[in-house]
């Protein structure tokens, strides 16, 4: 019953989501109290898909744990349930987002800089951390 390096991967990349999400709300930004707050921006909801998407996938991964070796034909039922659940969110939600936010972002930033990401803001978020968060 050792866990594999993908399922610990799963579970950390899980609590990194949450904690930029904590971390994202706790921040009082006057955009935050308009109509929408923070509901508006596509980064925002793709994390929250994403923080759902790993949630999902860890709880898979602590099902199949914990239902191996136990023989029950229900228990196995629901696991294929929810991995099927796993697998279309992946296919249908997470992924096709993921790629759309990073690419809508990359590609309005070659276009033009200081519409999406000001010059200002490499004073407090250095260039390789930009690249790195998305």
């Amino acid at each position: 019953m050792a866990l594999v390096p993908c399922q610990v991967l799963r579970v950390a990349i899980l609590l990194s989501y949450c904690s930029i999400l904590c971390n994202y709300k706790a921040i009082e930004m006057p955009s935050h109290q308009t109509y929408g707050g923070s509901w508006k921006f596509l980064t925002f909801i793709d994390l929250v898909i994403q923080a759902v998407f790993f949630g999902i996938c860890v709880l898979t991964d602590l099902s199949s744990l914990l239902t191996r070796g136990s023989g029950s034909q229900e228990q196995e039922r629901q696991l294929k349930k929810l991995i099927s659940l796993r697998d279309w969110m992946l296919a249908v939600v997470a992924f096709p987002v993921g790629v759309f936010v990073v690419a809508v972002f990359w590609i309005i930033y070659a276009y033009d800089r200081e519409m999406i990401y000001p010059k200002l803001l490499d004073n407090f978020i250095p260039g390789w951390l930009n690249h790195g968060m998305l």
